[in-house]
């Protein structure tokens, strides 16, 4: 079955998404703020779910339509052939949202959907009252001014919701935000990778899933799982092939640190359950004994860190003695990269005394926060005859 689908997104992450979607080989119809629409098969949406690493939920698209009278928004609802989704004991709910629409009700929106599903279904299927003990499906209406969009939710829970975080620490970064922090910096494996400010441990925890290739919703149950579009064993299948994808033998260089004994025993116990506690090295200790000590630290490597933000924990003493932290380490190794999210505008001429290689605005959940990326030096390739050059 030919299937559009949406998958939702944070605020400058949606070509970050695109990408994903590509590389996984299904094919981008359009990018837009918050979503990027793709097609796909019953198997597709399945992958989607279980592979998306920074995108919020995958949406299945019904249909898109103006509608500017009631009446108008009824009949094209009801027009919509919902019986090749929902069968006689589906269970559905609808959600609405209405911005600058002429149909401003919400509440009135909410009873015309409902209303034209269950007519469209009363028909169909012959029925008056339904039982509803079978799979749920929550049905949203999106009205943008005069534009109407349908999507049938498949995720449950958000994305980020990915199943290890049984400990956490006040201000912890969603995982799918830590997951592109990872993505925009170009890490790859065989490079030295350490988060000085770990937290309860997200951005390393997320490394290790990447370097592994650990599909990031592998262990969770998923909204869609139950619906009767999916041929029997598709969903075991495709978890098998995602175990069979896993690469357990490469050697990962990840150090994550914090001054915090509260933290570290959270992200020690949530890299156990992600199953990569042993790709990690956890330490406790101060942010200027982690970046000052030579011996601990590889000629050449990558920081990725959310540090505390002074508004959200702690105070600005603290937060900019971090940065001059970063700013010492940085100015003594040129080799290495920098990249970490923060509020604070001044944060450029804080850490590294210029201009960022790139900024890109993003949110780390409701603030507004920029991803700083500093590039080290190049290293220097080898010629033919064995002689570095630039």
């Amino acid at each position: 079955m030919k299937l559009t689908l949406i998958a939702t997104a944070s605020f400058g992450l949606e070509a970050v998404v695109r990408r994903e979607i590509e590389t996984l080989g299904m094919k981008v119809l359009s990018t837009e703020n918050g979503k990027v629409t793709f097609e796909g098969d019953e198997r597709a949406l399945i992958r989607a779910n279980l592979w998306l690493r920074t995108a919020d939920r995958v949406q299945l698209k019904m249909a898109e339509f103006i509608a500017r009278e009631s009446e108008e928004l009824f009949q094209q609802v009801k027009g919509i052939p919902w019986e090749n989704l929902i069968p006689p004991d589906g269970k559905f709910t609808v959600l609405v949202s209405t911005v600058k629409s002429r149909l401003r009700s919400e509440p009135n929106n909410q009873k015309t959907v409902k209303k034209a599903i269950v007519e469209r279904l009363s028909d169909c299927y012959g029925m008056e009252h339904f039982p509803e003990t079978g799979a749920a499906y929550t049905v949203k209406a999106t009205l943008l001014k005069d534009r109407v969009t349908i999507t049938v939710d498949t995720t449950g829970p958000g994305l980020h919701k990915r199943g290890y975080r049984v400990a956490s620490v006040p201000a912890p970064v969603k995982e799918t935000l830590a997951a592109a922090m990872v993505e925009l910096s170009f890490w790859n494996p065989d490079r030295f990778l350490l988060d000085p400010c770990c937290g309860s441990g997200t951005i390393p925890i997320e490394a290790a899933l990447i370097a592994r290739n650990i599909a990031p919703g592998l262990s969770r149950h998923f909204a869609c799982e139950d619906w009767e579009i999916f041929p029997p064993g598709m969903w075991k299948e495709e978890r098998q092939r995602a175990f069979q994808a896993m690469d357990l033998d490469k050697k990962l260089q990840i150090y994550a640190s914090d001054i915090s004994r509260e933290a570290i025993e959270a992200a020690r116990r949530n890299a156990e359950e992600a199953g990569v506690e042993e790709d990690i090295v956890f330490e406790r200790c101060d942010i200027g004994e982690r970046l000052l000590t030579p011996s601990t630290m590889a000629p050449r490597g990558i920081i990725i860190t959310n540090p505390p933000y002074g508004e959200r924990i702690g105070d600005r003493e603290q937060v900019d003695r971090i940065f001059r932290m970063l700013h010492r380490f940085m100015a003594a190794r040129p080799d290495w990269s920098l990249f970490l999210i923060s509020p604070d505008r001044q944060t450029e001429e804080k850490v590294m005394g210029r201009r960022s290689d790139r900024r890109r605005k993003l949110y780390n959940g409701r603030i507004e926060v920029n991803y700083y990326q500093f590039h080290g030096k190049r290293p220097e390739r080898k010629s033919e005859n064995g002689k570095e050059r630039s």
